[in-house]
């Protein structure tokens, strides 16, 4: 109990961290604007909402609290939180990218105090004092209208899928670090030959796959079936950026700023990078 206390408590630090800058007046974009992953995010934060309702209607406390883990650790922490870090952190302060996240954190912040008011008390209070210090408190507060995702079917679906597909790629990187040939997993590099549906799925994201992998590339090429289908990685051999830790051919391309890459110095001194996907 613990351990899942911390786990939950930790998430909600994260949160409340990197929305502390955010006003939904002032920073608040149309659903349509966001990337892709945000409205997925939230589309889950909805259907976790529905689920946990239904259980507190019942008086089944002990699966709404398992709920409510899961989406912390596996859904937000493991995965979600986990492709997010490097658009909070490598993208410009109020760049559409960033703003596009920190709305759905917003939203999902709302929603997740709420349910967990009835189980987690004093922790949901706390953090609601953080999150909206002149609201009243969580407890007068009903649950929380998310906003519209539209066709949040397919879109679960299809992030479904694409979490299934970097679970396989998690456990070829995991021998290389076993081995000691790569730290984390920015430093490898991913090549994927597929077909069929998958190939539609993978080739959609372009080249935002590898910030779903977290890897410094990630290249899909098309195999004649299904049996010819193959994942490979392998530790990169380019350098290291010093800002974002990706390991890219253009690190040291601007002679003014020879440690970070590209997309760091379009970050920082240019027009940003676009993010659709993720």
């Amino acid at each position: 109990m613990v351990e899942t206390y911390r786990r939950i408590r930790n998430t909600l630090r994260f949160l409340l961290a990197n929305t502390s800058d955010f006003d939904i007046g002032r920073d608040a974009m149309p659903v349509s604007e966001w990337v892709e992953i945000d409205r997925y995010a939230v589309a889950l934060a909805a259907e976790l909402q529905r689920s946990v309702l239904e259980d507190y209607q019942r008086y089944e406390f002990h699966p709404a609290v398992a709920r409510l883990q899961t989406f912390c650790s596996e859904d937000l922490g493991s995965f979600y939180v986990d492709v997010l870090k490097d658009r909070l952190y490598t993208t410009a302060a109020a760049s559409p990218a960033r703003r596009s996240a920190q709305n759905a954190l917003y939203h999902i912040v709302h929603g997740l105090l709420r349910l967990m008011a009835p189980v987690l008390s004093f922790t949901a209070e706390e953090a609601w004092r953080v999150f909206q210090p002149r609201a009243d408190t969580v407890f007068a507060q009903t649950a929380y209208r998310f906003p519209e995702i539209p066709e949040s079917g397919p879109l679960l679906a299809k992030w479904r899928a694409l979490r299934d597909f970097r679970s396989e790629v998690q456990k070829l990187l995991e021998t290389h670090r076993v081995a000691g040939e790569i730290g984390a997993s920015l430093q490898a590099d991913v090549d994927v030959a597929a077909s069929g549906d998958r190939l539609t799925l993978l080739r959609s994201l372009g080249d935002e796959l590898r910030f779903v992998l977290i890897t410094s590339r990630a290249d899909v090429s098309a195999a004649a079936n299904a049996s010819a289908e193959a994942i490979r990685t392998a530790p990169s051999k380019h350098p290291k950026c010093e800002r974002c830790w990706h390991w890219r051919a253009d690190v040291g391309s601007d002679p003014k700023h020879p440690g970070i890459c590209g997309r760091c110095v379009a970050n920082l001194f240019g027009a940003g990078e676009p993010r659709r996907f993720a």
